[in-house]
């Protein structure tokens, strides 16, 4: 545990700083990079997430552990149905054996892949054996976790007659499905996405390429909310680009209504303030950006933003229910909190409860949003090294902001 305070004396009125490669393109890539050694890969996201699926990839292991790296466990659900010579187990924590995978193995499985449960229907652990992958169509839900068609989309260029996929539903998530076919492209593979189709064509080989990796925005959200809400007035992050692959670079426009205006120069952005009357309530739909749901919650509690969000279906079934879990912590802050399957609103108390455990349910992301309430009042938060899954740089970056641990 941690306690959290600020100290605005400590704040430059300028400052950089570099965040690490983005754990989605990371992880895609190395999925693409293993089946594809042409592709050379720099600005590696440094995430305890992409350090796991780099040591799987290169293991030899026949009991794999991917602990909670939720991404590694769906892309190498697909990776080693295609790609093992020797029958594997792929285990993690408690918590991804209570998240769910059946969507992805029933279309491996009608692919013609051999992947048998190991406790429960439907859930890790899995058993992985060799098998010969022969068909070229598959049917899915879209309305489900969009790392199950991404894991699909990864494998389809070794497939002897490509893939087509057809998305069953309305896409949750879309951005990132995007990304994939975009990140697939630039590496040189031919892929068609056209309504509820997405279609990747047989790939033997691509020419040798390298990749720089785009900075992840899910984690500038972050330092956006700390920017705000500090004395600071210029600050440049790097290493972005304007025509981002990543969804979540939704918070540049997001932030424009609180009077950040963001800019780019060469591989960086430059954020600036300007006095702008903040709104007083906001009703937002997060369906294709959902991993902001948590920064942008929190960002409503310390200004006093009333908030209604939905498209947040996907959020049940992440490092933990994510909806349930800002209701309960909200709630302990003052806040008024009502939820359903896939909506969370609330109103925000006048002030909030000083000096309050934070629990963050081994989840990333509840650590990095609740850490910002500090810059209104003292906060304590529970397991402070669980920012290691995606941004290990988290605790030193906002000391930039002002916010300091208290002794």
């Amino acid at each position: 545990m941690i306690q959290l305070s600020f100290a605005p004396s400590r704040i430059k009125s300028s400052d950089s700083l570099k965040i690490s490669g983005s754990k989605s393109e990371s992880n895609r890539l190395l999925i693409l990079q293993s089946l594809y050694p042409e592709i050379s890969l720099q600005n590696l996201s440094n995430s305890r997430d992409t350090l796991v699926l780099q040591e799987v990839l290169l293991s030899k292991e026949r009991i794999i552990d991917v602990g909670h790296a939720g991404t590694a466990m769906r892309f190498l659900t697909a990776y080693l149905a295609l790609n093992t010579k020797t029958p594997v187990i792929l285990q993690g924590s408690n918590r991804m054996h209570q998240r769910p995978i059946e969507v992805l193995v029933d279309a491996l499985q009608s692919l013609g892949a051999k992947i048998t449960y190991l406790n429960n229907q439907g859930y890790p652990p899995l058993k992985i054996e060799p098998s010969v992958i022969t068909k070229g169509e598959v049917y899915l839900k879209a309305s489900v976790s969009s790392q199950y068609i991404t894991a699909l989309m990864l494998i389809a260029p070794k497939l002897n007659n490509g893939l087509k996929i057809n998305l069953i539903g309305k896409i949750t998530s879309f951005p990132y499905l995007t990304m994939t076919s975009q990140l697939m492209k630039q590496a040189g593979f031919d892929v068609k996405f056209n309504n509820q189709v997405i279609r990747v064509f047989s790939s033997k080989s691509v020419s040798s390429k390298q990749i720089t990796i785009e900075s992840d925005w899910t984690s500038a959200s972050y330092i956006y909310v700390a920017f705000l809400l500090s004395s600071m007035q210029k600050l440049r992050l790097s290493l972005y680009f304007q025509n981002s692959k990543q969804g979540d670079a939704y918070v540049v426009k997001f932030f424009k209504q609180f009077g950040i205006i963001t800019s780019y120069y060469e591989n960086e952005l430059i954020l600036e303030k300007e006095n702008v009357a903040f709104p007083k309530h906001l009703q937002l739909d997060l369906i294709q950006t959902p991993d902001l749901a948590q920064t942008f919650a929190v960002l409503g509690l310390v200004l006093g933003i009333k908030m209604d969000i939905k498209g947040l279906s996907t959020l049940k079934i992440k490092e933990t229910d994510r909806i349930e879990a800002l209701k309960s912590e909200m709630e302990k802050l003052g806040a008024q909190v009502k939820t359903t399957v896939d909506t969370l609103k609330f109103t925000s108390p006048t002030s909030l409860q000083p000096n309050q455990l934070i629990r963050t349910y081994q989840d990333h992301r509840m650590a990095m949003a609740f850490a910002l309430v500090a810059f209104k009042t003292s906060v304590k938060i529970e397991a402070p090294e669980v920012v290691e899954k995606s941004y290990p740089n988290f605790w030193r970056d906002l000391q930039k902001f002002g916010i300091q641990e208290l002794a």
